[in-house]
């Protein structure tokens, strides 16, 4: 499923909230003999399989700008941020870094970021997805530049569809539409479902916002979503159980459950991520995707990284110009398309054809027309035990344990006791 693809590490310690951003300097501070500028980038998605895309980024950079060299660290995932922190609070931060939404929010908060329009060049904002870059802006500043995105579409079998004298799903389609389809798709005497959408936190802010519902209150001090929205969504989410989804007892807790059921031609929809494509490449039938549908308005789940530079370099124009190189480049772009290294933000279509004319899937518009309605996902420094309370109370209630109301009202208490 494709929530292990994003289970989020964990964000900053209170410690590092109450000691705002270090007063130490870069680790490299200085220009060397040859009168060129060191600019050290960690980086988590660049290894281990883009660590040459990486360097051909670099290389193009450091063409265009010969007096800095970059020099880049990596990390795996579950210890980056670990590190990271560790290198901010002992005052050895990388001059640039990578961060994901969830953890740029709390460095933000924290003061560690530089504002990247204090040493801004020239630069056409426009380059971006206005969405994009909004979501790396903090108390109207731009403390980040966006790098990449992956987002979740609504994938669907066209031969189970056909076969079954069902319309195909549309750009237009709502809630009420899909569980339609979905129904007339399930048949479980061939072992054949309808819909798959996972019954965890990632979906329900999600489908809450699709709902017209938020999380938090706009001060962000407690819950939101034990709402009449709230119920909405989380009863779409479980009333899909058993009927044109497996229960948990039919998963049985097996490894990539969804991903296999829909590869064998028995999962006529599947809520999933843009970096199923290519394990898709080869099945024995035709399938496309749209953007998922929604109820009171449209919503869609964008996982963003983004570029930011450590507020205490000494080189902020060159980690602005770098950042900048990184996120919206011609070379930058290109490379991660080439390489399947997830997607740049831009908004010039022409950068994006040779993503776009791929034909499989044929609406890969599809991917970037999500950009034009985010669903950010809630954040919070106690962020994991939030993420893991609401899916736990979520899944009491998928399972037949609690009902909807009451699984709601024991989540929300969860989280107002984490925020409290």
């Amino acid at each position: 499923m494709h929530t292990r693809k994003f289970q989020m590490a964990a964000v900053l310690t209170a410690a590092l909230l109450a000691s705002g951003c270090s007063q130490g300097s870069a680790t490299r501070t200085s220009s060397g003999e040859d009168g060129k500028t060191t600019l050290r980038y960690f980086t988590f998605s660049a290894a281990p399989d883009h660590v040459k895309d990486l360097d051909k980024i670099v290389a193009a950079f450091e063409r265009e700008n010969p007096k800095i060299d970059v020099v880049v660290e990596t990390a795996p995932y579950d210890e980056y941020f670990t590190k990271l922190q560790t290198s901010i609070a002992g005052g050895t931060a990388p001059d640039t870094f990578e961060l994901n939404y969830e953890n740029f929010v709390t460095y933000a908060s924290a003061g560690s970021l530089l504002d990247l329009g204090s040493v801004a060049g020239d630069g056409d904002p426009s380059v971006y997805a206005q969405e994009s870059l909004n979501a790396f802006k903090r108390d109207g500043k731009q403390y980040a530049l966006p790098a990449s995105f992956s987002t979740v579409v609504l994938f669907y079998n066209k031969d189970l569809f056909e076969k079954a004298g069902v319309d195909v799903p549309t750009a237009d389609w709502t809630w009420a539409e899909e569980q339609a389809a979905a129904a007339k798709l399930t048949d479980k005497k061939k072992g054949v479902f309808g819909d798959f959408q996972p019954v965890q936190f990632f979906e329900f802010y999600k489908t809450l916002k699709q709902a017209g519902g938020e999380f938090l209150t706009a001060d962000g001090k407690k819950s939101a979503f034990n709402s009449p929205q709230g119920v909405k969504a989380a009863q779409w989410l479980v009333s899909k159980v058993g009927k044109t989804m497996p229960t948990e007892a039919e998963i049985g807790g097996t490894a990539d459950y969804d991903t296999n059921l829909f590869k064998s031609g028995k999962l006529a929809m599947w809520h999933n991520g843009i970096w199923q494509f290519a394990g898709l490449k080869d099945v024995p039938f035709e399938w496309d995707v749209v953007v998922e549908p929604g109820d009171a308005t449209r919503a869609s789940a964008v996982f963003h990284n983004a570029v930011a530079a450590s507020s205490t370099t000494k080189h902020g124009k060159e980690a602005w110009a770098w950042a900048r190189f990184l996120s919206s480049s011609g070379t930058a772009a290109t490379t991660r398309i080439e390489s399947s290294w997830e997607l740049p933000p831009v908004s010039d279509q022409a950068v994006l054809s040779g993503y776009l004319k791929d034909p499989k899937p044929a609406n890969r518009q599809a991917v970037f027309d999500a950009l034009k309605s985010i669903a950010l996902p809630p954040v919070i420094k106690r962020q994991q035990e939030m993420q893991d309370a609401v899916t736990k109370e979520l899944s009491e209630a998928a399972a037949g344990r609690k009902p909807v109301p009451d699984a709601l009202k024991a989540a929300a208490a969860a989280v107002d006791a984490l925020l409290g």
